[in-house]
């Protein structure tokens, strides 16, 4: 397996897993959100980045997507680990944790202090993974559309 930055040509393989992450959180989004957020990701603006992990034939079997972004409670920052998804099949190994490792390192080498994720919590599988790379805080977040 190897872990790098997402690439345009990552683009067929990326849109399987995307759709399919999309399915699992059972949300929908247009075209255009799909295609920005690609090249947002694919050209590292706005302060995102993205990794993808490849199987030995170089097929996108995962990804991770991140943000750094200021903070009024740091100097540096912090990067948040926005998506992160493993196809089934390539699911069990150590896929989503090197994922999650990479995403560290980059973090890391741009200066931030901490990196944070969310899940829901019907995830287990997930979480198990997450406690042990992580640690669970007590804060509860809240949305609203504007």
């Amino acid at each position: 397996m190897t872990i790098r930055e997402l690439r345009r040509e990552d683009h067929d393989g990326w849109i399987e897993l995307w759709s399919a992450y999309l399915r699992f959180y059972r949300q929908e989004l247009s075209e255009e959100v799909t295609r920005t957020a690609f090249e947002r990701l694919c050209d590292a603006r706005d302060g995102m980045f993205a990794l993808v992990a490849l199987d030995e034939q170089g097929r996108p079997v995962g990804f991770a997507h991140s943000t750094v972004h200021p903070s009024t409670w740091t100097l540096n920052g912090y990067c948040y680990l926005e998506d992160l998804f493993v196809a089934p099949a390539a699911r069990g190994g150590e896929v989503a944790r090197e994922l999650i490792d990479a995403t560290a390192r980059i973090a890391r080498e741009r200066g931030v202090e901490r990196m944070y994720w969310h899940t829901q919590p019907f995830n287990g599988a997930a979480r198990s993974l997450y406690d042990k790379v992580g640690r669970l805080t007590s804060t509860v977040v809240y949305e609203r559309d504007v």
